[in-house]
């Protein structure tokens, strides 16, 4: 009976579950272009999904565990993108709100009725005043049953709900500047344990941000932004809003940004402001007014090379991630990121010209150095999914494999200190939907099958083996705290994730998800003692 109340619940709240895809689609005049790290999408944001895309996330989602499957909606889970010649009406929903694409979507004259699409891109004064007005937002509600996750305090059985609400307005000042509000209210209710900093984030301003133009150089503006903004880059390895928690990250900074047709440039100096961003402790962040943390400096240069007129896209990047505070179990010091990401498809074709096959392709990796409590800092990470769809079969099936590595630390007693630093991730989207891992000190093979019975049903099964990269480092939890004891076995077991995905309409979409986690020798030894580990959860998502 409790179920069938909350399943009823959950389908009138809504369902993020997202994969990112960045739209590639150019704005229109009066919007600042997308950030770099969105230029390849296609307009569909990815449903998140674990393994291959969320495997979006994300976007996860799009969701987003193993491969990122295909997702569109959200940053939180990433789900690897779905490379289907056949998609949907492109959507103008994209995983940061401020990146809504309306303007050309509103402008096709058959485009299919949207719920609120009458306060988007409202003139303000006569009918072709380049002053606009765009308002709008989500609704989105989780049930979550979990059964002997890594979670703190030892193993336990919890049910929980979480809802959230965010809201935005967007006012377009001509093609010269531009004044963005949103806000978020995230709560949990009806949970057995306490909350964790994520799950929390009540009647907060999530973006609050001025652009103004700089100067228009090769057939493109130059953009200044100034406030409080999420950030979204690439595959959301190291940088993302992380849409699957409550609680969605966000920085508050400085940005430069210039976007041309094949060259996307972003510069940023940023603070992290909510829990999202480690800021701690909830009681602190949770009634009372989001403020950055000062003390933590997180900048960067991030550029995409787009190909003209092909499917590569190039990511070139440099991160810097400053911590004035030694906080135990966080990364401090001074880390610098140097990293990129190569992305293609190839199309099989047969005798009448026909595409059968499509192969996709991607791979990226990042050296980290720098200093970290007095040790020099020498780490990195490299991942690379290798996708195959056939696009004539029944449910165009994609089966893919990833293989990530993270490094861990050699030597806990040297002079240099070898764990990665994944920074700000979507790790929802690639290291089991469980939400047991990090990306440090970690080891991840997976294979992921996609599939779409119908246009609007996509279904994603991912199975995932996880190791320890070295035996003299911790296993570190999602949140980046190390857990267990130095040491025994590198073994850390086994996740299936299972993901069912209707979209109604860009409005409106349901996900369903469930999880195993099969603990290995190195869990059962030097954690508490645990049965495996199971997720179940319904979300629906509302978008208005």
């Amino acid at each position: 009976m409790r179920l069938r109340v909350i399943l009823s619940l959950s389908v009138v709240a809504s369902s993020a579950l997202a994969t990112a895809r960045l739209s590639a689609e150019t704005n229109s005049p009066a919007v600042p272009p997308a950030p770099a790290a969105q230029a390849e999408y296609d307009g569909i944001e990815p449903e998140l999904t674990p393994v291959s895309t969320v495997f979006q996330s994300a976007e996860e989602p799009s969701a987003d565990s193993v491969i990122p499957p295909n997702t569109e909606e959200s940053e939180d889970e990433i789900i690897f993108d779905d490379p289907s010649p056949v998609k949907p009406p492109a959507n103008p929903y994209k995983p940061l709100f401020y990146d809504n694409t309306f303007g050309s979507y509103l402008s096709n004259p058959d485009h299919p009725y949207l719920l609120g699409e009458r306060f988007k891109e409202m003139p303000l004064g006569h009918d072709c005043s380049p002053y606009t007005l765009s308002v709008g937002g989500e609704l989105r509600h989780r049930y979550m049953h979990e059964q002997n996750r890594l979670r703190p305090g030892g193993p336990v059985n919890t049910d929980y709900n979480l809802w959230r609400w965010r809201q935005y307005f967007d006012l377009q000042l001509g093609d010269y500047a531009r004044v963005y509000f949103e806000g978020i209210d995230a709560s949990i209710f009806d949970n057995d344990l306490p909350p964790t900093p994520i799950d929390i984030n009540r009647w907060n301003v999530q973006n609050a941000f001025v652009d103004v133009k700089l100067h228009e150089w090769n057939g493109a503006p130059g953009w200044f932004r100034y406030g409080r903004q999420e950030m979204l880059y690439g595959s959301q390895h190291l940088i993302s809003p992380l849409d699957w928690s409550n609680t969605r990250r966000n920085f508050e900074g400085f940005k430069y940004f210039h976007h041309t047709e094949t060259v996307h440039i972003d510069a940023f100096i940023t603070n992290p402001v909510n829990t999202g961003g480690g800021n701690q402790p909830l009681s602190q962040y949770d009634n009372s007014r989001d403020k950055p943390d000062t003390s933590v400096t997180f900048s960067g240069i991030y550029a995409t090379i787009l190909s003209d007129g092909g499917p590569e896209l190039l990511d070139l990047y440099y991160l810097w991630l400053r911590d004035e505070t030694n906080t135990p179990n966080r990364p401090d010091g001074s880390r610098h990121t140097a990293g990129g990401r190569f992305k293609t498809t190839r199309e099989v074709q047969d005798d009448c010209c026909k595409v059968t096959r499509i192969w996709d392709f991607e791979t990226e990796g990042a050296y980290q150095f720098g200093n970290d409590d007095g040790k020099r800092v020498s780490a990195g990470f490299f991942t690379s999914v290798l996708g195959h769809t056939w696009t004539t079969v029944p449910w165009s099936p994609r089966l893919s494999g990833l293989f990530y590595y993270g490094s861990g630390n050699s030597d806990p007693n040297g002079s240099t200190n070898n764990t990665f630093n994944t920074l700000y991730p979507l790790g929802h989207a690639y290291w089991g939907i469980i939400d047991n891992l990090s990306g440090q000190n970690l080891y991840d093979w997976s294979l992921q099958l996609n599939a779409k019975p119908t246009k609007k049903v996509g279904l994603v099964g991912a199975f995932h083996w996880f190791e320890k990269a070295t035996t003299n480092d911790y296993l570190y939890n999602v949140a980046g705290a190390p857990t267990g004891t130095l040491g025994g076995s590198r073994d850390i077991g086994q996740e299936f994730d299972l993901i069912g995905t209707y979209t109604f309409n860009p409005n409106f979409n349901i996900q369903a998800g469930y999880s195993w986690f099969w603990y290995g020798d190195f869990v059962g030894d030097n954690i508490p003692p645990r049965n495996t580990a199971t997720q179940f959860y319904v979300q629906t998502t509302l978008r208005f």
